[in-house]
């Protein structure tokens, strides 16, 4: 697939390899025969479900392709008639959920439509997705619902049957590649591998391809998961594995953490170095609490991210096992994945597969991060699940 610029750069000029639903939303946000008012935007992780629905909100606010002002605006997520539900928890809450759906039935302040973005609304759990079905059955006339998930199987029946679904495809690696290279100005090789690496998604490239760090824990954790030889190994491995998500996750967070708490110090009044007043505690502990949320999914996502990594490598490996070389994500890596390959019976990379994606299932429901990766790699170094 090849990247085209047939839509002006305001406000579909990020939403790249997706003409197809562009051309869908464009003729929606100017034909009202063809507009829903609730829709669905799916695709894998990097497809820009989130730029596009965001693009969609620009062109439906605005008057008109030629309101430049307002829709950028609506992109800098500013704009009163737009409103973004952006979880930092590990799900969407109720009362969040209650909030929009409060905010749904305002009429356009100034703009021709009040849009209300989800993004991850898989992440709704089914009470939370019943308080949007009264929202998504009755909206108001003016009121337009955008929800981003990766599937339409990650929602509930009653929420898909009520909205209309574009699915968006993915990114070549080279389409990424370039991308990056626009965008962040790194030399084309590493915006190859890290597209590669990222496998296509947008977001992860780069931050793949601007921080070395980053890319140099990547291969760390990938030789060290193809080296794993005994018990001693795997507790060793699984040890850093979570370390370096805690790390990874505490870097991400602590220096906006400090922003924000200076922010609502500030806010309110209490200058630097002040002792904070009895009235103020509490809001600084509700801050807190919602960073504490934020933090454990940054390590949840930490964690899924390596999952992922590992998910590449012994895919990698069940295609060399089976002979074939086209679309090998890891490279890098391919003397030592030739010897896995070999040494290990067939099927042996399929159980390990199956095994990755129960570990993220588990993390998914708590189970503590390093007893469920130490259960994967001794499935990785015995062939069989404990």
């Amino acid at each position: 697939m090849t990247l085209t610029t047939t839509a002006p750069a305001v406000p579909w000029g990020d939403a790249l390899g997706q003409d197809d639903a562009v051309a869908a939303l464009r003729r929606a946000a100017t034909d009202p025969q063809q507009l829903a008012h609730g829709w669905l935007l799916t695709g894998p992780p990097g497809s820009g479900r989130s730029t596009l629905a965001l693009a969609f909100a620009a062109a439906l606010i605005a008057e008109g392709e030629h309101d430049v002002a307002t829709m950028k605006q609506v992109l800098a997520g500013t704009h009163p008639d737009l409103t973004q539900l952006r979880t930092e928890g590990v799900i969407i809450t109720i009362r969040q959920a209650r909030d929009i759906v409060e905010r749904s039935y305002y009429a356009p302040s100034v703009g021709r439509y009040r849009v209300i973005v989800v993004e991850d609304a898989d992440r709704m759990t089914e009470r939370t997705s019943n308080v949007l079905l009264k929202a998504l059955e009755e909206p108001p006339e003016q009121t337009v619902w955008v929800l981003c998930a990766p599937s339409e199987a990650d929602l509930l029946p009653t929420i898909r049957s009520r909205v209309r679904t574009l699915r968006l495809r993915e990114l070549e690696v080279d389409d990424v590649a370039r991308l990056l290279v626009e965008r962040t100005g790194v030399d084309a090789a590493v915006a190859e591998q890290s597209a590669r690496h990222a496998q296509r998604h947008i977001g992860m490239a780069q931050r793949l391809a601007t921080d070395e760090a980053s890319r140099a824990r990547r291969e760390e954790t990938l030789r060290d998961v193809l080296r794993v030889r005994g018990i001693g190994d795997v507790v060793a491995v699984a040890g850093r594995i979570v370390q370096a998500a805690n790390d990874d996750a505490k870097a991400l967070t602590a220096e906006r953490d400090e922003a924000e708490r200076a922010e609502l110090l500030r806010t309110v009044g209490v200058a630097d170095g002040a002792k904070v007043p009895p009235a103020v505690r509490s809001q600084l502990n509700a801050l807190k609490d919602d960073q504490e949320k934020r933090a454990k999914r940054s390590v949840r996502d930490g964690l899924d991210r390596v999952l992922t990594d590992m998910q590449s490598l012994f895919r990698d490996i069940a295609l060399l096992q089976l002979g074939r070389t086209e679309g090998i994500i890891n490279a890098e890596y391919i003397d030592e994945m030739r010897e896995t390959a070999e040494r290990w019976a067939p099927g042996r990379a399929l159980t390990v597969l199956d095994h990755l994606s129960e570990t993220r299932d588990a993390l998914g429901h708590n189970v503590q991060p390093t007893l469920a990766l130490e259960s994967l790699l001794i499935t990785i170094v015995s062939g069989r699940k404990p």
